[in-house]
């Protein structure tokens, strides 16, 4: 891997924030009808265990890689091939819980744009990092990388 790809723009977190200001932005100065009633309040709790999940596979991810010593940089070099954990469910944990937290946010706030943003970051995401990712974890961990790979699933 070059340094130039290495040292890219670790797009994820500028997705998700562009995606967030967006979602704001569109469900205060045009907003789509939300249902009512009981659903409703089904939708709203659902979104507060979707926030759930993102803290836990926020902070469950990140604390594997930091005792791990392997970066947190999307376009970072990996020492550690994470398979535990967060990383068990999917291989890409802290996306999901981005996606998840997107999802949420327009649950609980009755916002339809959240939930359209949510999965245009997540296409995004894998466009601009994860496919790049998976190239560099395939090079770096060899068949170690492709047995998880066929194991556990990209997203859930």
């Amino acid at each position: 891997m070059s340094d130039k790809e290495r040292h890219g723009i670790p797009w994820p977190p500028l997705i998700y924030l562009a995606a967030i200001a967006a979602g704001i932005a569109l469900h205060l100065f045009l907003p789509l009808p939300w249902l009512g009633g009981v659903l409703a309040d089904i939708l709203f709790a659902v979104g507060w265990l979707f926030l759930l999940a993102v803290a836990a596979l926020w902070f469950g991810a990140i604390r594997m890689m930091l005792r791990a010593n392997t970066t947190l940089n999307p376009r970072g070099r990996p020492e550690h091939l994470m398979t535990g954990g967060p990383f068990a469910l999917s291989r890409n944990p802290i996306y999901l819980a981005d996606t998840l937290l997107l999802l949420g946010i327009g649950l609980i706030a009755g916002s339809v744009w959240f939930l359209l943003l949510a999965f245009a970051a997540a296409f995004l995401t894998q466009k601009l990092a994860i496919e790049f990712e998976e190239k560099v974890l395939a090079e770096r961990f060899g068949k170690k990388y492709r047995d998880y790979f066929k194991r556990v699933r990209r997203w859930i």
